[in-house]
């Protein structure tokens, strides 16, 4: 196939005429461009402008797509001008077009996966404290240390057969250090604002996280979001306030608490939004330093943030005991009753009615640390704010799922008045987030500088 090369002499260039010439070369699949050129006073250039969307694709295109055989021009006389800025605008073929397919499927899959997982995660975790209701604060440390423990040995298998390299090891250690103190602080304010908060007012608030996600992806991402991505925000977090609080008087909830610990909790999401977005930094800078434009493994991420989270919880505990109810000075012998009830030994089981464990507690580690690791690998497929959505779109399926006569929760509890308008509204969100405008025939101009 035929492609155009435009050629444009530099202001520098030796001819005055100002031309601009047009040259044919076959099977070269780059269109060459100068952002900004005069020929001669007075005279504009021309520049040729790429869709936004593409200039990623551009960008890789431009390394396999004959850019090279138009790095340089030709003056009038003949004389070899220096090299221009330029880039190379590759032929959209049929295998780019799988190639963009075939990455949507993948977001796809991993959004489905991680909806399932995180409706998962909501149901098993309200059924772990069936047999530890009297020791939620034993069940959270377990989770937070036993996933160190599993993460690292995920990670030696990996590292063992290749997959994680000694490069993605010998990453600064930094970033992950902020992400486990975010997540620790995150835990700590949500802990301390949760034990004053009830009913429906925690998930309304909850709908801040995705609105830190965006503005924190705009300022250290650079990220620019279209009039139908924000709105598609807004009506999914609308969608999920009118499904949660409808008929459960969430604002008097909230008018009781006080607003100081309304927001304690939204500084709770602060720091979780913080966490997502950091991650999502670390993989994208891994992007472009590893060897092969080779991203980190997500285990790798996971494992030393996680090991930073365990380090700062062991230095937040006396302050966490406390929230939990549990004073510092009795949390070994709380940790102790608990591993009992979590273990079902003992005399204590049955006492305190530890039926369910360690089945339910046991299947909700694992199902959380499953969502976690979809959660994340999501993020790395696609971005932040993508992740949140999926997770917020679990919220009213996991209402829907609290209606069944599930096990051990004995009555199954009734749907909110508004749930089936707050679902359409949150589904309508989705749909508006996702759609693409057509660019119709604008997908590339000619247009004059001045």
């Amino acid at each position: 196939m035929t492609s155009l090369c435009l050629k444009i002499l530099p202001g520098g260039g030796t001819s005055s005429t100002g031309d601009v010439r047009f040259w044919q070369r076959r099977r070269l699949s780059a269109i060459c461009e100068v952002p900004y050129v005069h020929s001669s006073p007075g005279r504009p250039g021309i520049v040729l402008r790429q869709p936004k969307q593409w200039r990623r694709w551009v960008a890789e295109k431009a390394s396999h797509s004959g850019a090279s055989e138009c790095s340089r021009v030709q003056s009038s006389d003949g004389e070899k001008a220096g090299p221009m800025s330029s880039y190379a605008v590759g032929e959209f073929t049929a295998e780019d077009d799988r190639t963009i397919m075939n990455q949507a499927a993948k977001v796809v899959a991993a959004a489905a996966v991680t909806v399932v997982m995180g409706v998962g995660n909501r149901v098993l975790y309200k059924l772990a404290l069936v047999p530890l209701k009297q020791y939620p604060f034993f069940l959270a440390q377990l989770a937070t240390f036993g996933y160190v423990l599993v993460y690292f040995s995920i990670l030696t298998i990996r590292y063992r057969v290749g997959i994680v390299t000694d490069e993605m090891l010998s990453m600064p250690k930094t970033p992950f250090l902020v992400v486990g103190l975010l997540e620790a602080l995150g835990a700590a304010t949500g802990m301390a604002a949760g034990a004053m908060l009830s009913g429906a007012s925690i998930p309304i608030l909850s709908q801040t996280f995705l609105v830190w996600q965006i503005l924190l992806s705009m300022i250290f991402l650079g990220r620019r979001y279209k009039v139908n991505q924000l709105l598609g925000c807004f009506l999914v977090a609308t969608g999920v306030v009118i499904t949660v609080a409808s008929g459960s008087g969430a604002g008097n909830s909230l008018k009781e608490a006080g607003i100081f610990w309304s927001l304690l909790m939204i500084v709770s999401f602060l720091f979780q939004a913080a966490d997502t977005v950091l991650k999502e930094v670390i993989f994208l800078d891994a992007t472009r330093k590893l060897k092969q434009g080779r991203s980190v493994d997500l285990f790798v991420v996971n494992s030393f943030g996680s090991a930073f989270q365990a380090l700062f919880i062991c230095l937040l505990l006396p302050f966490l005991s406390k929230l939990w109810g549990v004073p510092f000075s009795q949390l070994p012998n709380y940790l102790k009753e608990g591993a009992a009830c979590f273990l079902n030994v003992g005399s204590l089981s049955s006492v305190s009615g530890c039926n369910g464990a360690p089945l339910l507690p046991v299947l909700f580690i694992i199902v959380n640390m499953g969502f976690n690791i979809s959660l994340l690998y999501l993020l790395k497929i696609s971005s932040a704010v993508v992740s949140c959505l999926a997770s917020t779109f679990s919220v009213p399926i996991s209402l829907y799922v609290f209606t069944l006569p599930l096990p051990y929760l004995g009555v199954a509890s009734s749907l909110p008045t508004g749930f089936l308008a707050g679902a359409i509204i949150l589904i309508t969100g989705l749909l508006v987030y996702a759609w693409t405008p057509s660019t119709g025939s604008s997908s590339a101009s000619l247009t004059a500088s001045t």
